[in-house]
């Protein structure tokens, strides 16, 4: 309780004072007698330090992702210094013009089918959230946000700001659009989990002569990935299951829709691979589905540098572990690969998107247009 007492108090007589002193007091005894009901400071406390612990391993966690993005792009630099060091820039210039129209024509196909199957990213995802939009729009917003985020990296943002870009104008709030944006993660991921876990139980010795590994522990590792995936299938077959994620609370999709993610992302990792693979120049001592294991491997590598697109991490795991005639007709065949499934779809993204717009802009000025002409009519 406060006991301030004013300097006008001083003027008050002894004996009044004394008694407003000795009321205090007793009410000061009072307050000190009376047992603390409410607990609340000391729940208070509890939720700060719950807080603090989570916000130190949030911390520790950005410490590490970060430590391991300096190791990945350091080592990326240091092999890719080396091999441009000893690079013959005529030779590249040759395997370049060596790439026939023929492994150009399927190098889009592959990248046009992956892109397609994509949008079934968003549609499977749209299902989950029971959202009706039309596959159009569906399209538009998978491949451009897919497009962009490829190419600039960093695809909470990228790819994030596209799709609500899209998505909010057919009617989808921004927490729709974020939960749309996990659900389709996870199926890249799961589609990525289940070729590595695969390739590496299968394909044990060959990708041991890449990775440098023992036979055995590439094949514990790789019955360790399938084991997890399936105990999630095991898991989410269960019951409904819900997931927090940065604030967002969703439902995660059921045992058959969960099969059809792991479909979806096994598929489009494959059609993505095959444009790079169509383009090598030899395929000698390497079999499509070893090689599908490696590029996933070096997808992930990038995925962890955050390098936009993977850029530099992505060609310098390729440039390590795969057998080629020669380090420029193999460098040929990776700045290939980027022109075909990166900058071409990332530029098409941009003429779709100025499109959609400019459409929808001259859609308004017409509306309006229509509108005040039905005005003067009515005046007239």
């Amino acid at each position: 309780m406060a006991s301030y007492i004013s300097p006008n108090c001083l003027a008050l007589d002894r004996t009044v004072a004394a008694a407003a002193m000795e009321v205090m007091e007793r009410e000061h005894q009072d307050d000190a007698d009376t047992p603390e009901a409410s607990p609340a400071p000391s729940v208070k406390s509890n939720r700060q330090i719950i807080g603090e612990k989570a916000a130190r391993r949030r911390k520790l966690a950005t410490r590490v992702g970060a430590g391991a993005s300096v190791f990945v792009v350091a080592i990326a630099i240091f092999v890719l210094s080396r091999t441009l060091a000893n690079l013959n820039m005529a030779e590249l210039r040759a395997a370049l013009a060596a790439t026939s129209t023929r492994q150009i024509a399927f190098g889009l196909f592959f990248t046009a089918l992956s892109y397609l199957i994509l949008t079934g990213y968003d549609a499977l995802a749209l299902h989950q959230l029971k959202l009706k939009v039309r596959y159009r729009t569906t399209a538009l917003g998978s491949f451009a946000s897919y497009a962009v985020s490829f190419t600039l990296g960093f695809p909470i943002f990228t790819g994030g700001t596209v799709r609500y870009w899209i998505y909010s104008r057919a009617g989808l709030r921004p927490g729709k659009i974020a939960s749309l944006t996990v659900v389709a993660g996870v199926t890249f991921w799961l589609g990525m989990a289940l070729v590595i876990g695969f390739g590496l139980l299968a394909n044990a010795e060959p990708l041991s002569e890449i990775d440098h590994l023992a036979v055995n522990l590439n094949r514990l590792i790789g019955l360790g990935v399938l084991s997890a995936i399936c105990f999630y299938l095991y898991w989410v077959s269960v019951r409904p299951r819900r997931a927090r994620w940065q604030g967002l609370h969703l439902e995660l999709p059921g045992l058959g829709l969960t099969l059809g993610q792991m479909a979806l992302g096994v598929m489009d990792l494959c059609s993505a691979a095959a444009v790079l693979y169509v383009l090598l120049p030899s395929h000698e001592g390497l079999d499509f589905f070893t090689f599908a294991c490696v590029y996933v491997f070096a997808c992930l590598l990038g995925i962890v540098s955050h390098a936009p697109g993977g850029i530099g991490v992505f060609e310098a795991t390729m440039l390590k572990v795969l057998p080629a005639p020669s380090q420029e007709a193999l460098l040929a065949s990776l700045l290939m690969f980027r022109i075909l499934y990166y900058v071409i779809p990332f530029v098409l993204a941009l003429m779709l998107l100025g499109a959609n717009e400019g459409g929808r802009r001259w859609d308004a000025l017409r509306e309006a247009m229509n509108r005040a002409q039905a005005d003067r009519n009515d005046d007239a």
